[in-house]
């Protein structure tokens, strides 16, 4: 059996969930979580937000734009909107992001840099228009 996360992991990581997805969409997916899956939510809390992007040794742009290439670069296309969204907070301009699926293209596959681009463009669009209301 394995021992629990410090608390000031959960929390932490809660923290940093927030500062990067916003309180939104995490006060929504906190919602939506049930005992079925509330082990998998304090596993990402915890693993994900309170442990790698709770580090300072590379900043918060730099990960946005890692986690951006790693999604297209791997085809877990589903969470790129969502990084999108949140580069608004980590401060990973437009270009950091097309920056990273170019070399997602040459690395790992036009097909998935394209793809991840498409979304990328449609999630850009879609914030403008809520930016312009």
């Amino acid at each position: 059996m394995t021992e629990p996360a410090p608390p000031d992991r959960h929390a932490r990581g809660m923290a940093v969930r927030r500062a990067v997805l916003g309180d939104a969409h995490v006060n929504r997916a906190e919602a939506a979580k049930t005992p079925l899956d509330a082990p998998f939510q304090d596993l990402i809390t915890e693993a994900a937000w309170g442990t790698v992007w709770a580090s300072d040794a590379i900043s918060r742009r730099e990960r946005s734009m890692l986690t951006l290439a790693l999604l297209a670069a791997t085809g877990n296309f589903d969470e790129i909107p969502m990084h999108i969204r949140a580069t608004a907070r980590t401060g990973a301009s437009r270009r950091d992001v097309m920056e990273a699926f170019q070399h997602v293209a040459i690395y790992a596959g036009v097909p998935r840099a394209n793809h991840a681009i498409r979304l990328a463009k449609q999630t850009y669009a879609e914030m403008d228009e809520e930016a312009a209301r």
